[in-house]
């Protein structure tokens, strides 16, 4: 009795092909990277601000900046606030400055008016008399 195996396959045939996993590896390593490295470069609030046509402005160096986020969160700059006293107290203390600051509020387009509301009345009971609101231009075609 002997024995019989099936023919092995050609073994050229294995080797023409193209072995795409150490691409995978390269391509999932560098996405990674940026993954870490993006939210160190942009270290902003993210709002998506409404698209309004307005006039372009520099900001001066002493404009403070307040940002409403889609859920209400109040940011003074880039710093979360705890809470609606806490960003009376910081209008509070830059009011009597002279010149006044101005203050500019970066509203989210999908917040609720309220948040942006309450932080448009704070502005005004500290005495605030420059208040902006911050926009992105509108696209082309709309």
């Amino acid at each position: 009795m002997a024995i019989s195996y099936p023919e092995a396959p050609d073994e050229d045939a294995d080797l023409s092909e193209i072995n795409t996993t150490p691409l995978v590896d390269v391509m999932l390593v560098l996405l990674i990277i940026f993954l870490i490295t993006i939210p160190v470069i942009n270290t902003s609030v993210a709002v998506r601000l409404p698209r309004q046509a307005s006039s372009l402005q520099q900001s001066q160096p002493e404009t403070v900046l307040i940002s409403v986020d889609a859920a209400g969160a109040i940011y003074w700059f880039d710093a979360r606030l705890a809470d609606a006293q806490s960003l009376a107290d910081k209008l509070n203390q830059i009011a009597p400055r002279t010149p006044q600051p101005e203050v500019h509020i970066r509203g989210d387009a999908r917040a609720d008016f309220e948040a942006v509301a309450r932080v448009l009345a704070a502005a005004q009971q500290a005495g605030i008399a420059r208040i902006g609101f911050v926009t992105e231009a509108p696209e082309h075609g709309h």
